[in-house]
């Protein structure tokens, strides 16, 4: 009998499974089973259209804990709050994107990031899915590689075929460790304050002109999403924005 002990899978406690507008609270319910079953209890809602409902507790088949623990907020970005990445699931590329990870390498990715922080699996509706904006905030977003010929995957399904692949990557003792003395990655709340204060600086110097399609925004969640900047990185980068500020209003600087 193999008598080694499998590792540690505490990271699996800090994965949130997000679902964005489930229209369905069967769903829900479905969804929190799975994600039971593998061993995932973090389940965050972006105003779900029914919830709580007598419908989810039924589908939960045991999982009701999971339900019960469930957060629900009224905003992607709320739910994305202190996460150092998000990842959106999605069947369709989008304008500005960054490339996509199959299943399997983005589940690698989130379980290697979650050994030190909090990170965000991100389901859109059953219908509509993700919307750009929604998109737009997550650093990396990746597919099921299901068949071309019939890629209609239940929402329920897809959070079980995730929750599995994120349970392998955790249980992976082959995985490389952490980089000795690499910085801290930046939350998602402090690069969404760095693209704000980029967005300011832009308007005020006018670079920006107000009157015209803001894509710059939309630019640099992609740019930041490829550079996963660290903490002092964004600090660094506020710190010039400030200072460029406090220069174009210093009257000695005119």
């Amino acid at each position: 009998m193999n008598t080694t002990p499998l590792p540690d899978t505490a990271a699996l406690d800090r994965i949130r499974i997000v679902l964005s507008h489930p229209s369905h609270p069967g769903n829900i319910g479905a969804a929190a089973r799975a994600m039971k079953t593998m061993g995932l209890s973090r389940l965050v809602l972006v105003n779900p259209k029914a919830f709580p409902d007598a419908q989810a507790d039924a589908m939960a088949a045991g999982a009701t804990d999971v339900l019960v623990q469930a957060e629900v907020v009224g905003s992607l970005s709320e739910a994305l709050s202190g996460t150092v990445l998000a990842m959106a699931m999605t069947a369709r590329r989008r304008e500005l994107a960054v490339p996509a990870l199959w299943a399997r390498d983005g589940a690698a990715e989130l379980a290697a990031l979650a050994a030190g922080g909090e990170v965000a699996l991100v389901f859109g509706n059953e219908t509509s899915g993700l919307s750009n904006e929604e998109l737009a905030m997550c650093r990396r977003w990746a597919m099921i590689p299901v068949n071309p010929g019939f890629s209609s995957l239940n929402l329920a399904a897809a959070v079980q075929v995730m929750c599995y692949e994120l349970r392998l990557a955790a249980l992976d003792p082959g995985r490389p460790p952490a980089i000795s003395g690499a910085g801290e990655l930046a939350t998602h709340d402090e690069v969404e304050g760095l693209i704000v204060h980029i967005e300011r600086a832009a308007l005020s110097s006018e670079f920006l002109d107000p009157a015209s399609p803001k894509r710059l925004i939309p630019r640099l969640r992609r740019m930041f999403s490829r550079a996963a900047p660290e903490k002092k990185e964004v600090d660094i980068l506020r710190g010039l924005f400030a200072a460029l500020e406090k220069a174009a209003t210093d009257p000695k600087c005119k």
